[in-house]
């Protein structure tokens, strides 16, 4: 049983020649007495602070602002992950960004949009195949094969057979790489090694056109088919049989124009190959224009018919990137290409298919965004004039 003897035993009898102080060291010489007096101090040592600041326990005042959206901006990926992440040590990035002078518009991107919305809500991807042709309704049977017409609705084949294209709101440069189909190596390097962006031309007497054109737009190439045209220094320069002649009939010029067009489907226009003497006569030209505006087809030139209209889209190369076949010479070219693009918006460079063009224009086409541009097929620089 506890007994307060047992606590304090020298406060019992008080003797002769008592002194507190001695009461005072017998009393504080006792462990238990000690440990009571600490702990009470240490309460009453607590109850002050809790008057004075407050209980400790309570939450403090938060104000939670969510950190997942603020001014309609998405929060970056793992922005929770990195609130509990260990302490470490700060570290210092250098960081190089480029800026253009032009602007995108609203969702731009190097390329245009990755994704685009076609006619029937499907979506093309930048990467994806361009539909087999023939495409229904666009084709009428001639004598020598299917020859393009406008579809009922009035869609045409320069718009169906066109590459789909966005704007971006930078200068847009593409390029046309023709003389295809007649060497094998040359034609599948086109194809397989340059960008879908990248324009293809046809050479119409090709053995298995059609083959290399479904290639092409399995690709996602559009295709241009070339169509021979006078040169000034004909017959001793001589584009072959169905060369379309500044002085002909125009009958004749529309029955061979035909033939050209009936060799195969698929393409949304035609280019000139050589043609410096018939581009410049209106009575050849007249016809030319007029059947394939007759037909809904695009005409894109080397440059050498940059004047002439038809009512049908047009565009023209500002410069023959390849007339020197040396590397250096065609970059400057290249250089040109986009200089024109800067100052008017956008810009169309033309070229055969040499290796040393294909493998310029290849490494071209990789980097030409990174300095502000668009890549964009011919089509998407045509306009009607």
């Amino acid at each position: 049983m506890f007994s307060t003897k047992n606590l304090i035993p020298a406060m019992a009898a008080p003797t002769d020649g008592f002194r507190p102080a001695d009461l005072l060291a017998r009393a504080f010489s006792n462990p238990h007495l000690t440990a009571g007096l600490a702990g009470g101090l240490l309460l009453i040592t607590l109850l002050t602070v809790i008057a004075l600041l407050g209980d400790p326990r309570a939450s403090t005042p938060v104000v939670r602002l969510s950190l997942a959206k603020v001014q309609g901006v998405a929060a970056p990926p793992g922005w929770r992950e990195a609130l509990t992440a260990a302490p470490r040590e700060p570290v210092v990035v250098e960081d190089i960004f480029r800026l253009s002078e032009t602007p995108l518009e609203p969702g731009g991107a190097f390329g245009g949009q990755a994704t685009i919305t076609m006619a029937g809500g499907r979506a093309f991807h930048a990467a994806d195949p361009l539909a087999q042709a023939p495409l229904a309704g666009f084709h009428v049977q001639g004598s020598g094969g299917l020859l393009p017409i406008i579809a009922a609705n009035g869609k045409t084949p320069a718009e169906a057979y066109a590459r789909p294209f966005v704007p971006n709101g930078r200068p847009k440069v593409g390029m046309v790489v023709g003389g295809l189909g007649l060497n094998a190596q040359a034609t599948r390097q086109a194809i397989d090694g340059l960008p879908p962006e990248i324009t293809l031309s046809f050479v119409p007497y090709a053995e298995g056109l059609q083959g290399w054109i479904d290639l092409a737009r399995a690709a996602g190439h559009e295709v241009l088919l070339e169509t021979p045209m006078e040169p000034v220094d004909y017959p001793d320069n001589d584009p072959g049989p169905y060369t379309l002649m500044a002085t002909a009939q125009g009958t004749e010029t529309v029955k061979k124009l035909e033939w050209v067009l009936s060799r195969a489907t698929g393409y949304f226009g035609v280019t000139n190959y050589l043609g410096s003497r018939f581009l410049g006569s209106d009575t050849g030209m007249n016809a030319f224009t007029g059947a394939l505006r007759g037909r809904g087809l695009a005409f894109i030139d080397d440059g050498q018919a940059a004047r002439r209209g038809g009512g049908i889209p047009r565009a023209s190369a500002v410069r023959i990137i390849d007339e020197q076949l040396s590397g250096e010479a065609i970059d400057q070219q290249l250089l040109q290409v986009e200089a024109f693009a800067l100052q008017n918006g956008q810009a169309l460079g033309s070229g055969f298919a040499y290796p040393v063009t294909l493998s310029q224009v290849a490494s071209w086409a990789e980097s030409v965004e990174s300095r502000g541009y668009q890549l964009a097929p011919a089509s998407a620089l045509t306009s009607r004039r």
